[in-house]
Protein backbone atom coordinates (compact mmCIF):
# COMPACT_ATOMS: atom_id res chain seq x y z
CA UNK A 1 0.00 0.00 0.00
CA UNK A 2 1.50 3.66 -1.13
CA UNK A 3 2.35 5.95 1.56
CA UNK A 4 -0.08 9.30 2.28
CA UNK A 5 -0.21 11.46 -1.08
CA UNK A 6 2.52 14.91 -0.45
CA UNK A 7 1.25 17.92 0.44
CA UNK A 8 -1.72 19.76 -1.40
CA UNK A 9 -2.48 16.91 -3.47
CA UNK A 10 -5.87 16.61 -4.75
CA UNK A 11 -7.98 13.24 -5.67
CA UNK A 12 -11.31 14.09 -7.45
CA UNK A 13 -13.85 12.10 -6.03
CA UNK A 14 -17.20 12.37 -8.57
CA UNK A 15 -19.06 10.44 -6.31
CA UNK A 16 -19.11 10.30 -2.70
CA UNK A 17 -21.00 6.85 -2.41
CA UNK A 18 -17.76 5.21 -4.03
CA UNK A 19 -15.00 6.61 -1.40
CA UNK A 20 -13.66 3.59 -0.20
CA UNK A 21 -13.07 5.37 3.09
CA UNK A 22 -15.71 8.14 3.66
CA UNK A 23 -13.85 11.57 3.39
CA UNK A 24 -11.14 9.97 1.83
CA UNK A 25 -9.83 9.16 -1.53
CA UNK A 26 -8.13 6.01 -0.47
CA UNK A 27 -7.54 3.02 1.91
CA UNK A 28 -5.46 4.24 4.92
CA UNK A 29 -2.03 2.82 4.72
CA UNK A 30 -0.55 0.61 6.95
CA UNK A 31 0.12 2.22 10.34
CA UNK A 32 -2.19 5.52 9.67
CA UNK A 33 -5.40 5.55 11.96
CA UNK A 34 -8.45 7.74 11.89
CA UNK A 35 -8.83 10.06 15.17
CA UNK A 36 -11.04 12.22 14.14
CA UNK A 37 -14.04 13.51 11.19
CA UNK A 38 -16.44 15.83 10.83
CA UNK A 39 -18.09 18.30 9.19
CA UNK A 40 -19.05 22.41 9.37
CA UNK A 41 -21.80 23.04 11.03
CA UNK A 42 -24.07 24.91 8.38
CA UNK A 43 -25.78 27.19 10.72
CA UNK A 44 -21.97 28.60 11.96
CA UNK A 45 -21.55 28.69 8.50
CA UNK A 46 -24.58 31.00 7.26
CA UNK A 47 -23.43 33.31 10.04
CA UNK A 48 -19.91 33.77 10.09
CA UNK A 49 -18.69 32.81 6.70
CA UNK A 50 -22.07 34.18 4.71
CA UNK A 51 -23.21 36.70 7.22
CA UNK A 52 -26.69 36.10 6.99
CA UNK A 53 -27.76 38.11 9.94
CA UNK A 54 -26.12 41.26 8.47
CA UNK A 55 -27.76 40.57 5.33
CA UNK A 56 -31.14 40.42 6.94
CA UNK A 57 -30.31 42.97 8.90
CA UNK A 58 -29.71 44.92 5.99
CA UNK A 59 -32.63 43.94 4.09
CA UNK A 60 -34.99 44.77 7.30
CA UNK A 61 -33.40 48.00 7.69
CA UNK A 62 -34.67 48.71 3.95
CA UNK A 63 -38.11 47.63 4.82
CA UNK A 64 -38.78 49.32 7.58
CA UNK A 65 -37.48 52.35 5.79
CA UNK A 66 -40.42 51.33 3.31
CA UNK A 67 -42.56 51.32 6.09
CA UNK A 68 -42.08 54.91 7.39
CA UNK A 69 -42.72 56.10 3.69
CA UNK A 70 -46.36 55.07 2.99
CA UNK A 71 -46.24 56.40 -0.56
CA UNK A 72 -43.62 53.05 -1.21
CA UNK A 73 -45.81 50.07 -0.30
CA UNK A 74 -44.82 47.91 -3.24
CA UNK A 75 -41.02 48.05 -3.03
CA UNK A 76 -41.67 47.19 0.67
CA UNK A 77 -42.82 44.19 -0.56
CA UNK A 78 -40.18 43.39 -2.59
CA UNK A 79 -37.37 44.52 -0.73
CA UNK A 80 -39.05 41.93 1.96
CA UNK A 81 -38.95 38.77 -0.74
CA UNK A 82 -35.95 39.57 -2.16
CA UNK A 83 -33.94 39.37 1.04
CA UNK A 84 -35.99 36.74 2.06
CA UNK A 85 -34.92 35.03 -1.03
CA UNK A 86 -31.21 35.78 -0.36
CA UNK A 87 -31.19 34.59 3.05
CA UNK A 88 -32.93 31.45 1.97
CA UNK A 89 -30.26 30.91 -0.58
CA UNK A 90 -27.06 31.52 1.43
CA UNK A 91 -28.66 29.19 4.20
CA UNK A 92 -28.89 26.93 1.58
CA UNK A 93 -25.38 26.95 0.39
CA UNK A 94 -24.19 26.86 3.72
CA UNK A 95 -26.11 23.30 4.54
CA UNK A 96 -24.62 22.07 0.57
CA UNK A 97 -21.07 23.41 2.06
CA UNK A 98 -21.36 21.03 5.32
CA UNK A 99 -23.59 18.12 3.58
CA UNK A 100 -19.91 17.79 1.17
CA UNK A 101 -17.11 18.31 3.50
CA UNK A 102 -15.53 16.10 5.42
CA UNK A 103 -12.61 16.89 7.71
CA UNK A 104 -10.36 13.99 8.76
CA UNK A 105 -7.82 14.02 11.27
CA UNK A 106 -5.36 10.57 11.12
CA UNK A 107 -1.91 10.30 13.01
CA UNK A 108 -0.31 11.57 9.86
CA UNK A 109 -2.70 13.80 7.88
CA UNK A 110 -5.11 16.17 8.00
CA UNK A 111 -7.28 15.14 4.63
CA UNK A 112 -10.10 18.12 3.52
CA UNK A 113 -13.20 16.66 1.10
CA UNK A 114 -15.12 19.19 -0.05
CA UNK A 115 -16.84 20.23 -3.81
CA UNK A 116 -20.67 21.48 -3.72
CA UNK A 117 -20.15 20.70 -7.35
CA UNK A 118 -16.93 19.12 -8.37
CA UNK A 119 -16.00 17.16 -5.10
CA UNK A 120 -12.02 16.93 -3.96
CA UNK A 121 -9.38 15.85 -1.33
CA UNK A 122 -6.70 17.62 0.01
CA UNK A 123 -3.87 16.03 1.51
CA UNK A 124 -1.75 17.72 4.45
CA UNK A 125 1.05 15.81 6.29
CA UNK A 126 1.32 17.27 9.76
CA UNK A 127 4.78 17.09 9.55
CA UNK A 128 4.21 20.00 6.60
CA UNK A 129 1.94 22.15 9.26
CA UNK A 130 4.08 25.02 10.70
CA UNK A 131 1.50 26.22 12.92
CA UNK A 132 -2.70 25.84 13.91
CA UNK A 133 -4.66 28.20 15.17
CA UNK A 134 -8.13 27.86 16.61
CA UNK A 135 -10.33 30.66 16.69
CA UNK A 136 -13.60 29.98 18.45
CA UNK A 137 -17.34 30.58 17.33
CA UNK A 138 -20.74 30.32 18.57
CA UNK A 139 -22.09 26.71 20.06
CA UNK A 140 -19.01 25.33 20.67
CA UNK A 141 -17.52 25.66 16.91
CA UNK A 142 -13.89 26.90 15.93
CA UNK A 143 -12.34 27.53 13.15
CA UNK A 144 -8.73 25.72 12.63
CA UNK A 145 -6.19 27.33 10.55
CA UNK A 146 -3.27 25.35 9.27
CA UNK A 147 -0.38 27.24 8.55
CA UNK A 148 1.83 24.99 6.13
CA UNK A 149 5.94 24.81 5.92
CA UNK A 150 5.32 24.19 2.42
CA UNK A 151 3.53 26.04 -0.51
CA UNK A 152 -0.17 24.88 -1.23
CA UNK A 153 -0.50 23.45 -4.80
CA UNK A 154 -4.15 24.88 -4.92
CA UNK A 155 -5.12 28.33 -5.67
CA UNK A 156 -7.30 30.17 -3.56
CA UNK A 157 -10.60 29.87 -5.14
CA UNK A 158 -9.92 26.54 -5.57
CA UNK A 159 -9.79 26.23 -2.04
CA UNK A 160 -12.48 28.14 -0.55
CA UNK A 161 -14.52 28.36 1.58
CA UNK A 162 -11.90 26.13 3.59
CA UNK A 163 -9.31 28.98 3.57
CA UNK A 164 -8.33 32.20 5.33
CA UNK A 165 -9.40 35.65 4.34
CA UNK A 166 -7.00 37.71 2.16
CA UNK A 167 -4.55 35.25 1.44
CA UNK A 168 -4.80 35.14 -1.90
CA UNK A 169 -1.27 34.32 -2.96
CA UNK A 170 -0.55 31.54 -0.05
CA UNK A 171 -3.72 30.13 0.80
CA UNK A 172 -4.01 28.58 3.92
CA UNK A 173 -6.84 26.02 5.00
CA UNK A 174 -9.45 26.12 7.39
CA UNK A 175 -11.25 23.47 8.99
CA UNK A 176 -14.31 25.69 9.01
CA UNK A 177 -17.00 25.72 11.72
CA UNK A 178 -15.82 22.38 13.04
CA UNK A 179 -18.39 21.38 16.13
CA UNK A 180 -17.26 21.03 19.70
CA UNK A 181 -13.76 22.87 18.65
CA UNK A 182 -12.30 22.73 21.54
CA UNK A 183 -11.96 19.01 21.68
CA UNK A 184 -10.88 19.27 18.01
CA UNK A 185 -8.15 21.41 19.23
CA UNK A 186 -6.76 18.93 21.25
CA UNK A 187 -7.04 16.29 19.61
CA UNK A 188 -4.74 18.06 16.56
CA UNK A 189 -2.60 19.40 19.25
CA UNK A 190 -1.09 15.71 20.49
CA UNK A 191 -1.55 14.62 16.86
CA UNK A 192 1.27 17.62 15.78
CA UNK A 193 3.41 16.92 18.99
CA UNK A 194 3.58 13.25 18.29
CA UNK A 195 3.96 13.27 14.23
CA UNK A 196 7.94 14.50 14.83
CA UNK A 197 10.24 12.75 16.38
CA UNK A 198 11.78 14.45 19.55
CA UNK A 199 8.26 15.92 20.19
CA UNK A 200 7.34 19.77 19.46
CA UNK A 201 6.91 22.30 22.12
CA UNK A 202 3.67 24.15 22.11
CA UNK A 203 4.08 28.36 21.76
CA UNK A 204 0.92 30.25 23.71
CA UNK A 205 1.74 33.06 22.56
CA UNK A 206 0.92 32.76 18.58
CA UNK A 207 -2.04 34.46 17.44
CA UNK A 208 -3.58 34.23 14.42
CA UNK A 209 -6.97 34.43 12.82
CA UNK A 210 -9.47 32.60 10.78
CA UNK A 211 -11.83 36.02 9.91
CA UNK A 212 -12.05 39.72 10.50
CA UNK A 213 -9.66 40.84 12.40
CA UNK A 214 -12.38 41.41 14.91
CA UNK A 215 -12.37 37.61 15.57
CA UNK A 216 -8.64 37.07 16.28
CA UNK A 217 -7.98 35.35 19.41
CA UNK A 218 -5.01 33.89 21.15
CA UNK A 219 -5.00 30.39 20.05
CA UNK A 220 -2.39 27.24 20.55
CA UNK A 221 -0.23 26.57 18.47
CA UNK A 222 3.36 24.37 17.55
CA UNK A 223 6.32 25.01 16.29
CA UNK A 224 9.66 22.02 15.73
CA UNK A 225 11.71 22.02 19.22
CA UNK A 226 14.99 23.81 18.99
Amino acid sequence: MSAAPAIGSVALVPEHEYEPVRGLPGRLPPGERILWQGSPSWRSLAQRLLLVRWVAAYFGGLALWGVLTPSAPFGTAITLALGTVGVGLLCLFAWAVSRTTVYTLTNRRIVLRFGVALSKCVNLPLRTIGTAAINPGPEGTADIALTLTEPLKLGYLQVWPHARPMRMRAPVPVLRCVPDGATVGALLTRALLDAVPGGRRIDPALEADTGPVRDTVPAFAHAAAA
